[in-house]
C-alpha cells in the first residue's frame, strides 16, 4: 500500500493550513517520497544557464521557510523555489486564511506572506547544494521603503540562490500590486539587479519578477518593456487571482484572497501567450497557474513557457502526480516530433 494515498485522505479531514504545515514537517524531516526514476531526457533543458532534468518545479508559497527544498527536489521536481521571504519575520494575516475549494480543484489564500524572515531561510540555504533552487523575496507588510526591503533580501538571500524572484503580485499585502507600474517596477529591479552584482561578484543569480493575472493592457505593455530593459532574467506568469469566474462551486467561493487551480489555467495561459508576443520571444517565461496534468504544462509551453511550476494541484492529487506529468509531457513532446522542451516553446505563436 502506497502510504502517500493513505496520508492524502487524512490530511484533507484537517484544516488546510494544519495540513500544510504537518506536509512540511514532514518533508523536512527526511519522509517524503523518493522518485528514482531517470528523467526522460526529452525534458532536458538549459535556462538562464541552469541545467534542470525537467521543466516542472514547486511554485512559491509552499516552502515559506526554505524547510524542505530538498525534499521537493527528491520528490522529482525540476527545481524548487523557496518564499515568499521578507527582510523581518512576520506573522501574516489572521487565521482561518486558507481555504480549500474541492468542487473546483482551487484554493484561496489570503497569507499575507507569513514567513520567519531573511535570517532563517539563509540559514537553511547555506552549505553545499545539488540541484536548482529559486527564491522569491518580498516586502514586510508594515514596511516605509519596499525598494529597501528587496535589496535587503537579495544582498542576504542572493548568493545562495540559483535565481531570485521579486513579488510584487500577491493580492494579500496592502499596496503590493501597485508596484507592477513602469516607473516604480523599473526601479526596483535595477535596484535589486545592482544589489545582486555587488552580493555575487562571480555570477548572479538570474532575476525574474512574478506578476499578477489582473492586469490592464496598459500594464502588461509596461511590465514587457522594463523586462526587455536588459536586467531581468525573465517573467514568472501568473500569481493568484482577485477574480472569481462564474460557476465556481464550493461555499468559500466568496472569501477574500487569491484564487489558484484549475479555475486560473486559462487566465494565466492567455497572459502568458500575451507576455510572450510583448516580449517578442526574447524574454524567458515560467507558467504558473493551474497546472494539473502534462496536457496543461504542454499548454503553458506552446504559449511561451520556457518552465513550468505548479503547487494546488498537489493539494488535491498528493506527490504521485510529479511523475504522471513527467511522463505525460514527454509522450506529448515526443508525438509531435519536439526533441526537447526548448523546441517546443511559444510553438503555437510560431
Amino acid at each position: 500500500m502506497n502510504p502517500y494515498a493513505i496520508a492524502l485522505p487524512l490530511l484533507r479531514r484537517l484544516d488546510p493550513e494544519t495540513a500544510h504545515r504537518l506536509t512540511v514537517r514532514a518533508l523536512a524531516l527526511g519522509l517524503g517520497p523518493v522518485d528514482r526514476h531517470a528523467d526522460d531526457p526529452v525534458l532536458r533543458s538549459r535556462v538562464c544557464g541552469l541545467d534542470l532534468p525537467n521543466p516542472f518545479g514547486l511554485a512559491a508559497g509552499f516552502d515559506k521557510n526554505a524547510e524542505a527544498w530538498a525534499a521537493v527536489l527528491r520528490m522529482g521536481f525540476g527545481f524548487a523555489e523557496i518564499g515568499t521571504v521578507t527582510p523581518r519575520p512576520q506573522a501574516g494575516n489572521p487565521r482561518p486564511r486558507l481555504f480549500r475549494l474541492t468542487e473546483d480543484a482551487a484554493v484561496i489564500n489570503r497569507m499575507g506572506f507569513n514567513n520567519q524572515g531573511m535570517a532563517a531561510a539563509a540559514r537553511r540555504l547555506a552549505g553545499p547544494r545539488r540541484g536548482v533552487v529559486g527564491v522569491n523575496i518580498g516586502r514586510n507588510k508594515d514596511s516605509a521603503d519596499a525598494v529597501a526591503d528587496y535589496a535587503a533580501c537579495a544582498r542576504r538571500l542572493g548568493p545562495l540562490a540559483s535565481y531570485v524572484v521579486i513579488n510584487v503580485s500577491s493580492p494579500n499585502t496592502p499596496g503590493l500590486r501597485a508596484l507592477q507600474g513602469r516607473a516604480q517596477l523599473s526601479g526596483i529591479v535595477a535596484a535589486v539587479g545592482e544589489t545582486l552584482a555587488q552580493a555575487c561578484p562571480d555570477a548572479a543569480p538570474p532575476l525574474f519578477v512574478k506578476i499578477a493575472p489582473d492586469l490592464t493592457e496598459a500594464d502588461r505593455e509596461d511590465i514587457a518593456a522594463v523586462a526587455m530593459e536588459g536586467n531581468l532574467a525573465g517573467l514568472i506568469v501568473s500569481n493568484t487571482t482577485i477574480e472569481r469566474p462564474a460557476g465556481l462551486a464550493s461555499r468559500f467561493r466568496g472569501e477574500a484572497g487569491g484564487l489558484s487551480g484549475r479555475p486560473l489555467f486559462a487566465p494565466s495561459t492567455a497572459l502568458l501567450g500575451a507576455m510572450y508576443r510583448l516580449t517578442g520571444g526574447k524574454v524567458v517565461l515560467i507558467g504558473v497557474g493551474g497546472v494539473a496534468s502534462g496536457a496543461d504544462a504542454y499548454a503553458k509551453i506552446r504559449a511561451g513557457a520556457s518552465l513550468v511550476q505548479l503547487y494546488t494541484a498537489l493539494v488535491y492529487g498528493g506527490p504521485g502526480l510529479v511523475g504522471a506529468l513527467k511522463r505525460d509531457l514527454a509522450a506529448l513532446l515526443k508525438a509531435d516530433g519536439f526533441a526537447a522542451v526548448g523546441a517546443a516553446v511559444g510553438a503555437d505563436f510560431r
